[in-house]
């Protein structure tokens, strides 16, 4: 048959095929326990595809010298392929360069000074003033006062000769603190970590006292109050040591081991406050070291044998805890640096003089007029081997350069061993001042290297400086004119541009945004107010401000000055947008800022600015001095159109088209704006992503504690966070491409566009889900938070228990299994509940509000059906409420049966059968059994053979999970009623109506897969005589399949049709186990022939004479030719004339199948073959009518029939191929008009000829337009063509398989068409018309 060729069908608007589509996706009084879901749902493939699927290994090719990655081919779940999104841009994040990457040999002076303010690197937040009781007490000084701060605690600090106060600067009218205790004037004040142990917990800051005669230890407590201010408390310890003469001016501690080091105006050498809990031998509570002198000048004081002249002193002391260093810096610009070895020694390992110094920088540059021997190093601070591996030291000199030194030890730079000490110091990097005038940003050299500034003067009479991780540089510069006033300079990294270089090739760039600001007065001391600067463990990644801008508080520099405390707060990329869109005015502004921004930092960092300012993200200073979000509508509305229209577009990577590996849509990159999207939602979750959900501990009083690692708090602000996000995206999803619907294939105008705006939704479509998934997995962690988690913990397996203590959020985010787990978590506290009394529906309703991906609406109806069922078995299942409980319970459990897992199956099974509601038990596991299989795949492919390594056999098996539930309720049905008898007193018993009641829902299920599969069971059961009991049409289907392949199943079949009186079928299938190949005897198939006769020759309601009569003709005539062949086989057995050699083989023929007439004869010339028909019919027809007994027609036709039955439809001695054309041409010549139009093929379909066979016999017939057959005699082929394929779709309908074949189907309607429209005329144009619709009809 041909087959018209099809157009491929242009996907609808909107349709994104390749995006997958939303899922439709204890005995007596105790109480039950509840189901776990721990194990997948029992129609789930068992691993975790859903949500965790990855890809394949890629694999790489070379095309032109370059090497071409393939990218995988495999289609991922949404959510896995937003997480594998997510951590792609967490992992880049963390790829972020280190220090000492953009800060190598050379020098630098890559500075943005704009007077723009948004472009400023800090906002000062507030001026707090000192308070009056200060000045009162200062007005009272006689010798000597200072000033500092504590400016982590957010206090400040001044002493008054022999007094030290403190205040919390941030209070309006704050307390003093004071330390009043001693008589002598105070030379200076340090805040230190105490040595682990030494002091009570409470005491976590130990304020070191110098004075003229005593270093006193004074401990520190703080404690938040309600407001949210610090509260802090002083405390005697009894530890001082005497230091008289030494003049003590600076101290330093170590924040991880304790140790407190001190130096003094009087010399130059580093002294050690020793001091430990109680006195041990020889070592008193407190001490002194002096670790630079030993001898008899560690107990004189120096300056008794000191010329009076100006003699080199400390004037700073840093300590690097993480290289266990210690550095100094000396009034003649002398660095040096020791090493802090265990045990309280120290050792000095380097000494680096200014003229050192001047060497290193001569060999990276030339003389200038800042670098010179006139200047001093005014300021050293360390860089932690967290921040950079090389950098050690950054020193900033009294012109203003900065020198970024390196510890280096014989055998290379870096120091992995912190026990290891460095021997030299090498100069790393300069970096020059900013230059004097302030440019707008667009004016800048960003991006272009317009040459190195070594000369500014900018920074001339710098008095000092401080550095804070990661990189905010405070420089405090005191203009000869004004003296006593400082002007500072801050600059601070401007991390987009450092962690993209304009030119890929090239390394990044040192860039900094830099400040300046007036102070109005001398600055006494600077701080930082909030926690140090942390974006990552290791120096790679360390300094990424944009990754934590969302994440962590921006950090707080607190200066001190005598006018009070000036905050500054670091500006973020976010805040800096925000009033760059808001300052700049009109369409023209917004964009001209919108593309500044994109030239800088690029597009994606862009639309994550824009989106983040769009949610509210954007933080300034109010008129009233708070950091408050900004909310303005306008500014809101600006970064909505920037995050929407400048968000770029997807781009299809045509390199990749020769791939014919990789499916189109893989070909696209998304647009930046997706990037932005998913850089957002990755800062937003970064802190938890990879974090565990829980730990567990153990209270201090003893029993299990199960801790958040993440603060409920701080959970909190991020589902806000994320709430906001949605809120957006659903809001503004018509704006953006990709989310805007099926109207956004309307704008498309090629192929291209239209694949990568498909591209385009499906990842955006996967970050939305994800981003849904995210909010309602925090809500799950706060609602599990909410319970009492030590109890719940505590009922969970063991198994259960190590999984939730291995649960990360990005697990309970993506993963199946993690949700599986949150949802075994949820029944456990729904359980819990119940148990305590709660109503069910109370709980579990409270539940799916707050995370209802874990708690859905099903969940709810499991919940309420499981307590239906608890009940019952409280209340007793005999009772009348007892079983309206269970009824309920099956009503509930059917209701959602598409969701109830297997072991929610197993359970409710499990509990129905003690209360022996057997045929409940049932109907739910036939429920889940056909809701887990909807398009009946199972029983197609138990249909076509059971074909191996089919994907429907999964399909069955998953039914058969249920069936073999119902197999266990019929077996303990059994033994019930076995127990018990079925009437007492001549009524029937319960026992006996729930056995009716059951076996009333088998019989009359019509889940063809379970009839099938509960008849193979009681075959294995040994209980075949139960088949005949049932009255069911699958049942007769049933064996008739089974019939084809085995003996004792057409066994079973014909004794069926007997009991239930359907002789007649019965005579058929004993004809037909008598010409079966089944390995038979001829006695045994005799013995299926007589019993054939006698069942044919009984009358059978509905079945014609007629056919009784040939079925009964064609017995006979097979019984009488079996027992002729019989007769052969008895005669040949006692004949010895049969050679040894062959007689086996003839008896073994003989005492077999019975041969056909045609087998004897073996006439097998087609020609004679035809010739002998042809003569057969007209001899026939002739007789017929010289005895006009009846129509020649008929007579002629029983001869074909019995003819046909006879020889079995011999290919060679009944050729159809050649009958069929025969007997038309007899009927059209000879009986024309006489009885029914189609007794031709009638005669053949009642000889079980196929209509397949008939059809295309036929076919071939009409188109070889051969006499009488032409013009207008061509109808009455055409008629019987339309009357057999009526016949074949009515026959083939019936069971599923419209003419058996879709190919078939196709050939028939293409037939069909050419008759309908050349053919037939009349009423048969109508009935074509109508069978062509309903197989059309039946193939959609």
């Amino acid at each position: 048959m041909s087959y018209a060729a099809q157009t491929p069908q242009r996907p609808l608007p909107g349709g994104f095929p390749q995006t997958p589509a939303a899922g439709r996706y204890q005995t007596g009084p105790a109480r039950p326990a509840l189901p776990r879901a721990g194990s997948n749902p029992a129609f789930q493939q068992p691993q975790n595809v859903a949500q965790n699927g990855t890809r394949q290994p890629v694999q790489s090719s070379q095309q032109n010298g370059q090497t071409i990655t393939k990218p995988a081919t495999r289609t991922l779940h949404p959510i896995a392929r937003a997480s594998k999104t997510v951590n792609e841009a967490l992992d880049q994040e963390s790829k972020y360069p280190e220090l000492d990457t953009y800060l190598g040999q050379g020098i630098s002076s890559d500075y943005t000074v704009s007077p723009e303010v948004a472009w400023a690197p800090f906002q000062k937040i507030k001026l707090f003033p000192i308070p009056d009781r200060i000045f009162e007490q200062y007005n009272h000084s006689q010798l000597r006062t200072m000033m500092g701060l504590f400016a982590e605690f957010n206090h400040a600090w001044v002493t008054i000769d022999n007094a030290c106060y403190i205040w919390d600067y941030t209070h309006p009218s704050p307390d003093l603190v004071g330390f009043e205790e001693q008589p002598n004037s105070i030379t200076a004040v340090r805040l230190v970590t105490p040595r682990p142990g030494v002091f009570v917990p409470s005491v976590t800051r130990l304020l070191v006292v110098a004075t003229t005669v005593d270093l006193i230890l004074v401990g520190l407590s703080s404690d938040t109050v309600p407001t949210g201010g610090r509260k802090v408390s002083l405390y005697q310890t009894r530890m001082s040591i005497p230091i008289r003469g030494m003049d003590v001016s600076l101290i330093e501690g170590s924040a991880t081991t304790g140790r407190i080091f001190f130096t003094g105006r009087s010399d130059n050498d580093v002294y050690e406050f020793t001091y430990q809990q109680e006195e041990k031998w020889f070592q008193s509570r407190c001490g002194k070291i002096n670790h630079t002198r030993q001898g008899i000048t560690t107990l004189t004081p120096s300056f008794l044998f000191a010329q009076r002249q100006e003699q080199e002193h400390t004037v700073q002391i840093a300590i690097d805890d993480s290289r266990r260093l210690l550095y100094t810096l000396s009034s003649r610009s002398t660095v040096r640096v020791f090493h802090m070895k265990p045990d309280t020694k120290l050792d000095l390992v380097i000494t680096k003089t200014l003229n050192d110094v001047l060497n290193n920088i001569g060999h990276m540059t030339s003389p200038t007029d800042i670098i010179s021997r006139d200047m001093a190093i005014v300021a050293i601070s360390t860089v932690s081997a967290q921040e950079a591996s090389k950098i050690h030291l950054i020193m900033t000199t009294s012109t203003g350069c900065r020198l970024f030194m390196s510890a280096t030890t014989s055998y290379g730079y870096v120091i992995k061993d912190p026990s290891n000490a460095p021997t030299s110091m090498q100069l790393q990097h300069i970096k020059f001042p900013p230059p004097m005038q302030q440019q707008p940003l667009s004016h800048s050299t960003v991006g272009n290297n317009q040459g190195l500034n070594t000369s500014s003067r900018a920074l001339i009479q710098t008095r000092t400086a401080s550095r804070y991780s990661p990189g905010y540089f405070f420089c405090f510069v005191s203009r000869e004119q004004q003296t006593q006033i400082d002007t500072l300079f801050v600059s601070a990294p401007d991390a987009g541009r450092i962690a993209r270089p304009q030119e890929p090739p090239a390394p990044s760039r040192f860039a900094e945004l830099g400040l300046w600001l007036n102070l109005g007065s001398r600055a006494e001391d600077v701080g930082l107010a909030t926690r140090p600067f942390l974006a990552s463990s290791t120096p790679c990644g360390f300094a990424n401000e944009l990754a934590v801008q969302y994440d962590k508080p921006a950090s707080e520099i607190a200066v001190l000055t005598n006018t009070g405390i000036q905050t500054f707060r670091r500006r973020r990329l976010v805040d800096m947008f925000a009033t760059a869109i808001q300052v700049r005015g009109g369409a023209d502004g917004l964009e001209a800022e919108v593309k500044n921004f994109i030239r800088l930092y690029g597009r994606s960092e862009t639309a994550a600015t824009a989106l983040a300012v769009a949610c509210g993200q954007g933080l300034d200073v109010t008129v009233d001095f708070r950091v408050a979000s900004i909310l303005d509508p306008e500014v809101l509305e600006k970064a909505r159109t920037a995050f929407v229209e400048f968000g770029g577009k997807p781009v299809l990577n045509e390199n990749l088209l020769v791939d014919q590996f990789l499916p189109s849509i893989d070909m696209v990159r998304p647009s930046p704006r997706h990037d932005g999207l998913a850089m957002y939602i990755a800062r937003l979750v970064r802190s938890i992503w990879k974090a565990l959900v829980v730990e567990e501990s153990v209270f201090p009083t003893g029993g299990l504690a199960v801790l958040p690692t993440v603060s409920l708090a701080r959970l909190r602000e991020i589902q806000r966070d994320l709430n906001k996000l949605q809120e957006f995206l659903t809001s503004n999803k018509s704006f953006i491409d990709g989310l805007a619907g099926p109207e956004a294939l309307g704008r498309v105008t090629t192929k291209q566009e239209e694949l990568s705006l498909q591209a385009e939704h499906r990842a955006l479509h996967g970050l939305v889900l994800l981003l849904s998934n995210i909010i309602e997995g925090i809500a799950f962690v706060l609602t599990l938070f909410d319970e009492r988690i030590e109890e719940l913990v505590l009922s969970l397996p063991n198994e259960t228990r190590q999984q939730l203590r291995n649960l990360t959020y990005e697990g309970l985010f993506c993963t199946t299994n993690g949700k599986e787990l949150a949802k075994e978590l949820v029944k456990s506290i729904v359980d819990r509940n119940i148990a305590n009394g709660s109503n069910v529906d109370t709980v579990a309703e409270s539940l799916r509000r707050k995370c209802g991906s874990f708690c859905s609406a099903d969940d709810v109806v499991i919940f309420k059906a499981q307590e239906q069922l608890r009940r019952a078995a409280e209340t007793g299942s005999s009772s009348e409420l007892g079983r309206n409980l269970l009824n309920e319970s099956l009503r509930l459990f059917k209701q959602v049966s598409e969701n109830l897992s297997m072991e929610q199956l197993q359970w409710a099974v499990e509990q129905y059968l003690p209360m022996e509601f057997f045929a409940g038990a049932i109907q739910l596991a036939l429920s889940v059994a056909k809701e887990s299989d909807r398009g009946d795949s199972a029983l197609s492919w138990i249909q076509e053979g059971r074909p191996e390594s089919d994907i429907r056999a999964t399909a069955f098996a998953n039914r058969k999970r249920c069936y073999d539930l119902i197999h266990q309720v019929i077996a303990s049905l059994d033994v019930t009623s076995q127990q018990q008898p079925g009437m007492v007193n001549g009524q029937e018993t319960v026992a006996s109506r729930r056995r009716a009641e059951a076996y009333t829902v088998i019989d009359t299920s019509d889940d063809q897969v379970f009839q099938i599969d509960l008849y193979d069971w009681y075959l294995s059961q040994g209980l075949a005589d139960r088949l005949l009991d049932i009255q069911s049409p699958y049942l007769i289907t049933y064996l008739e399949r089974k019939a084809m392949e085995d003996l004792t199943h057409a066994d079973l079949l014909w004794k069926y049709y007997s009991q239930w009186n359907r002789p007649h079928d019965a005579a058929v299938i004993q004809l037909n186990l008598a010409k079966s190949t089944f390995p038979l005897t001829l006695d045994r198939r005799i013995e299926y022939l007589s019993q054939a006769k006698t069942n044919a020759s009984t009358y059978t309601a509905g079945v014609g004479r007629q056919s009784r009569q040939v079925l009964l003709r064609e017995v006979s005539d097979l019984l009488d030719i079996a027992n002729i062949q019989d007769d052969v086989l008895q005669k040949l057995k006692g004949d010895v004339r049969v050679p040894s050699d062959r007689r086996s083989d003839v008896l073994g023929q003989l005492d077999g199948q019975i041969l056909s007439l045609t087998e004897a004869a073996d006439h097998r010339n087609p020609i004679d073959i035809r010739n002998t028909w042809r003569n057969l019919f007209e001899k026939t027809h002739q007789e017929a009518l010289d005895s006009g007994t009846a129509n020649p027609y008929e007579v002629v036709a029983n001869i074909v029939r019995s003819l046909g039955t006879r020889l079995g439809l011999s290919e060679s001695a009944f050729p159809i191929a050649d009958l069929v054309p025969l007997l038309e041409r007899y009927a059209f010549e000879s009986q024309r008009g006489i009885g029914l139009d189609t007794w031709v093929v009638d005669t053949f379909l009642d000889l079980q000829v196929p209509c397949e066979t008939l059809f295309n016999i036929l076919e071939g017939l009409l188109y070889n337009d051969e006499a009488p057959f032409q013009g207008a005699n061509r109808r009455r082929i055409a008629g019987d063509m339309l009357y057999v394929a009526r016949r074949w779709y009515g026959e083939t309908a019936r069971i599923g398989r419209v003419l058996g074949s879709e190919a078939n189907a196709a050939g028939v309607l293409a037939a069909l068409g050419t008759l309908m429209t050349n053919e037939l005329v009349g009423q048969q144009v109508e009935d074509c018309r109508e069978l062509r619709s309903r197989i059309e009809q039946s193939l959609r």
